[in-house]
């Protein structure tokens, strides 16, 4: 991921706008007091950490019954469609492994090459740092780019292979009513911008952008959102492998939502295992920061969802994002606290 604090959206037209998970400082966050094993958590407990945080917070926790007891269920606003950011490249990476789901697909998607070149080029991407790197890097390369830096390049060289029809057509077969991706980040950036011909928004076009928005965010043309009721139905059957054949194809899934860097940004608890993409914005006037995913310990899952969506005329507001990172990681905690069994 970018660093979402300081970072600029174009460096040459010295705007101030991008899509990335969480910023690179993390804040300091106070352990949660440990709660007795098994005494349950209430739903105004965890919102109640919330409370203060301006503008909406979307957000569902949901653990299934496990050990005996009726799992949990924490939701707040949890159907309203929000602005995500780059949560959304998690479809991007659940499709491409759906078409190479096999014993092998760890070796297809490391066999099969992309072009990087200025068809691709896009902002906010520090792993492929355009225009300086060109050639050939493969599928899974451009995965893990994708999610563990969050690079544009990487997710619209992963849009063009695998096809965003395809993308939005699991997006349906699942049911998810809330969640809309874009043709593409850079075409995104383009119909904000207010491109006249978004749809064909080059590289060159972006670098002479004056990177000022004349379109909000979260819209219905061209916008990168969802809600918690999705994410968490999404992710309650990814991680699971009920969207995969093979068990392989299954840890390649899980193998790389494990490098996402929201989940040291977002401390989960000590001992459970995190499988999280996130994804942010930041504007002068509108702000966003989205930490879905799940975790698991003592052979539970628990899937969450937890976004923020707020106004500040700032181009950035750290404090915002420190004090929502800092209730995230906290709801976890008692949660992990109030369904352990050791």
């Amino acid at each position: 991921m970018s660093e979402l604090s300081r970072r600029r959206f174009l460096t040459r037209a010295g705007a101030g706008a991008a899509i990335g998970a969480v910023p690179l400082a993390a804040p300091a966050i106070a352990a949660a007091k440990p709660r007795p094993a098994g005494k349950p958590v209430s739903s105004s407990t965890i919102l109640k950490l919330f409370a203060k945080l301006p503008g909406t917070v979307g957000l569902k926790i949901m653990a299934p019954p496990a050990h005996g007891d009726r799992g949990l269920l924490i939701e707040h606003n949890a159907s309203q469609q929000m602005f995500v950011g780059s949560a959304i490249k998690t479809f991007a990476l659940c499709e491409t492994l759906r078409l190479n789901d096999g014993p092998d697909v760890t070796a297809k998607i490391a066999a099969q090459d992309l072009a990087l070149d200025e068809s691709v080029w896009n902002a906010d991407s520090q792993s492929f740092n355009p225009p300086n790197l060109t050639g050939k890097v493969s599928v899974r390369t451009a995965l893990e780019a994708m999610i563990c830096h969050s690079d544009n390049t990487a997710t619209d060289m992963t849009f063009k292979h695998v096809g965003v029809g395809n993308i939005r057509k699991l997006i349906r077969t699942l049911g998810l009513t809330q969640t809309l991706v874009p043709d593409s980040t850079r075409i995104f950036f383009g119909y904000i911008l207010g491109a006249k011909d978004y749809k064909h928004y080059t590289w060159k076009d972006l670098t002479e952008s004056d990177g000022k928005f004349v379109k909000p965010p979260l819209n219905q043309v061209e916008t990168l959102a969802s809600s918690a009721d999705d994410f968490v139905s999404y992710y309650s059957r990814a991680l699971r492998g009920r969207l995969f054949k093979h068990e392989q194809t299954l840890s390649q899934f899980r193998e790389v939502l494990a490098m996402g860097d929201a989940i040291w940004l977002l401390p989960v608890p000590l001992g459970a295992s995190a499988f999280v993409k996130g994804g942010s914005i930041d504007t002068p006037g509108f702000h966003a920061v989205c930490v879905p995913g799940g975790m698991l310990f003592e052979d539970r899952w628990v899937f969450f969802s937890i976004t923020l969506n707020w106004d500040s005329p700032a181009e950035t507001d750290q404090a915002t994002v420190n004090q929502f990172l800092a209730a995230g990681s906290r709801a976890l905690t008692l949660v992990k606290n109030s369904l352990s069994v050791h």
